[in-house]
This record gives structure tokens, sequence and C-alpha cells, in this order.
């Protein structure tokens, strides 16, 4: 998936349930729930793609536990780092329903979708989305993003820029490998 629509989920999912749940903590909710809705794809240029910054479980865990301190100790601080190790696990978890992690995911020749570090094994992608960038890879972003928008209205530039980026993504999506000259 695009990683617009990992920060839309993120946002969505996350971020505005905690914006409307306690207010006084939105920049810090939404902050959080969108970087690390996108952090994990920092991998994309160190390390191994979906492997070095990806850990659905772990993050996922450690987003859970982060939220227990955040409902216990609520501050700018707790809820910034349970959205955003929750949209970080988040993240790693829904790439296991896209495409492969290979520059051509319509082509289908990788068997790796997300790295499972306690599993220590790539899962199969399922291709729910065939591939980043796929059309209905924006539909997606756009049914996560709109609603998300008008429940945190702070965040509708983030979240229109966001969709202008993943409709230009979209649209070029196919021709990056050849541009790239890869």
């Amino acid at each position: 998936m695009m990683v617009t629509t990992h920060a839309a989920a993120a946002l969505l999912l996350l971020g505005a349930p905690a914006a409307v749940v306690a207010p006084q903590f939105t920049a810090a909710a939404v902050g959080g729930a969108l970087l690390g809705g996108v952090a994990p794809d920092v991998d994309l240029f160190v390390g191994t793609h979906r492997k070095s910054l990806h850990y659905p479980v772990y993050a996922s865990l450690a987003g859970v536990v982060a939220a227990v301190v955040a409902v216990a100790a609520p501050s700018s601080a707790t809820v910034a780092l349970a959205t955003f190790l929750l949209a970080a696990g988040l993240h790693a978890a829904s790439d296991w329903f896209g495409g492969s992690d290979e520059l051509r995911p319509w082509e289908r020749t990788s068997p790796r979708a997300v790295y499972l570090h306690p599993r220590k094994r790539w899962l199969s992608p399922r291709h729910v989305v065939r591939y980043d960038g796929a059309p209905e890879d924006f539909f997606l972003t756009a049914a996560l993003a709109l609603p998300a928008a008008y429940l945190v209205p702070s965040a509708r530039l983030v979240v229109a820029v966001g969709l202008v980026v993943a409709a230009v993504y979209t649209l070029f999506r196919r021709r990056v490998p050849d541009v790239l000259g890869i």
C-alpha cells in the first residue's frame, strides 16, 4: 500500500478517535498517528524494505503498552508515543494485505510482503490491494482520509496534500521502475 494509505488509516483509526476523546491532545494524537503511519517506510532508504523498520508484532505490542500508559497518565508525550507505535504496527501489519516488496509488484514475482520478526520469516502477500499505487489503493486512501478530515478539521490540509500526492503517484506508479531505469 501507498504511504498515503498508511497515513490515512492511522489518522482515521488512531488519531481521530484520540482527538475526539481527548481534544486537548489533538496535535499529539494526529502527529503521532501520521508519523507512525509513515515511519516504517523509511526502510526504503535504510536497510531492507518491509523488514528493517516494519514490526507488525513488536510495534503493535509496544503500542498497546504505550496506550495503557497514555490512559493512565495522559500527556502530549504519552498520547503521541501511543499513536505513533500503534500506527507503525498498523502500517507493518497492513502491508501483509498488499502486494510484494518489489518494484513491479503487479508481476507477482516476489513472495515477500512483510517480515515477521518473531518467526524469523517473510509473510506472503495477500494482494487484497494488488500493489502500492493501484487504483484500489487510491480509493482506499480517499475512503480513509475523507472521514478523518471531517473528524479532525485541523488535519484537512494534510489530508488534501496526501490525496493529491496519492492521485499523482497512482497515475504514474506503473512507470516508476522505467523512470528509475530498473
